[in-house]
């Protein structure tokens, strides 16, 4: 009897060790995926499919922003004829164009994303990643303010063009209705007009402001997403979950459409411009010009034109893009943001 329950202890110290090895062999693979998923090439691919998801769920509010923001431009001479509001500008646009002409510009704001947001994330991610690997306190939120910013800022620079193209497209089909001959007749021919009247450096007409709007809403979207999201899980019981996402990416929305509003309605009405045969425009000699002309000849509040359509859009853009985000990771087994 004492050998079989020595024979019997034996065989369960085995099979705690066989456990034991398998778990642990189990946990290796688990790291190694997670290893394998976390390097900077597939947290890049990652980005640029949850971009693609909330861009192609949200672009309807962009065009209204847009056509919104540039309707009380003043000195371009158009015509009286202005939309009411965002819901009755959607509405006007799929009367009148068709529902979709609502995603008029889609491509080129697919192909901003895959240069802008790729590598805002991407950088960010791996300046917060290197200056906490040695000091978990590392990163404290002006260094997130400053990483946002010169990430958001340096990739809208490299995706200006996209943006110029994607603003031009999305107002044909207001000029077409209001009987103005067409400027640009898609993507490719906006693409070979601009370079033609303005040279290479034409596709890169307005991107200062268009910068300082990148600079500005990711200084509320990735430090305020990434800062709230970190205070959640700390002093709450809450988890990493889906729940923390949507209060950490409602909060990311709102602080960047009031930061990036201004800087936007700047852009869209420099890109919007007419320009000479030089490419260099006829309404605003800059930026700062652009911006002056708003606030004399329409007041201070017309900065924040389109602010509620511009929150509305950034608001579930950024719902979609951070849930969208967060999933993909999940499932390819990277490590949360």
């Amino acid at each position: 009897m004492k050998t079989d329950i020595l024979q019997s202890t034996v065989s369960m110290a085995h099979e705690k060790d066989t456990k034991k090895k398998l778990y642990a062999e189990e946990d290796i693979s688990k790291l190694a995926v997670i290893k394998s998923n976390d390097t900077i090439a597939m947290k890049y691919m990652m980005c640029v499919a949850a971009a693609s998801v909330a861009e192609g769920a949200t672009y309807p509010l962009d065009l209204t922003k847009t056509r919104l923001q540039i309707q009380g431009e003043m000195a371009s001479g158009g015509s009286n004829a202005q939309y009411r509001g965002m819901f009755r500008t959607a509405m006007g646009i799929a009367k009148e164009e068709g529902l979709l002409h609502l995603w008029r510009g889609m491509l080129p704001a697919l192909y901003r994303h895959a240069i802008y947001t790729g590598f805002r994330m991407s950088a960010y991610e791996e300046i917060r990643n290197q200056l906490s690997k040695k000091d978990k306190n590392g990163f404290s939120l002006w260094k997130k303010v400053v990483a946002g910013m010169m990430a958001g800022g340096i990739g809208q620079l490299m995706a200006s063009p996209t943006d110029l193209i994607k603003t031009q497209i999305q107002m044909e089909g207001r000029r077409r209705l209001m009987g103005e001959p067409p400027r640009v007749d898609g993507m490719v021919d906006a693409f070979r007009k601009i370079v033609k009247q303005g040279g290479v450096t034409g596709l890169w007409r307005g991107c200062w402001p268009n910068v300082q709007r990148a600079a500005l809403v990711n200084l509320g979207d990735l430090s305020t997403y990434d800062s709230v999201k970190s205070s959640i899980l700390d002093n709450t019981t809450l988890e990493d979950n889906s729940v923390t996402h949507c209060l950490s990416s409602g909060c990311a929305g709102l602080v960047g459409a009031i930061m990036g509003t201004p800087a936007d309605v700047v852009k869209a009405r420099v890109m919007n411009q007419a320009t000479d045969e030089y490419g260099r425009g006829l309404v605003y000699k800059s930026s700062a010009d652009c911006f002056m002309q708003t606030v004399r000849g329409e007041g201070f509040l017309a900065l924040y034109k389109g602010f509620l359509p511009c929150w509305l859009r950034m608001a579930p853009w950024s719902l979609t893009f951070w849930l969208s985000f967060e999933q993909i990771r999940k499932a390819s087994g990277a490590t949360p943001f």
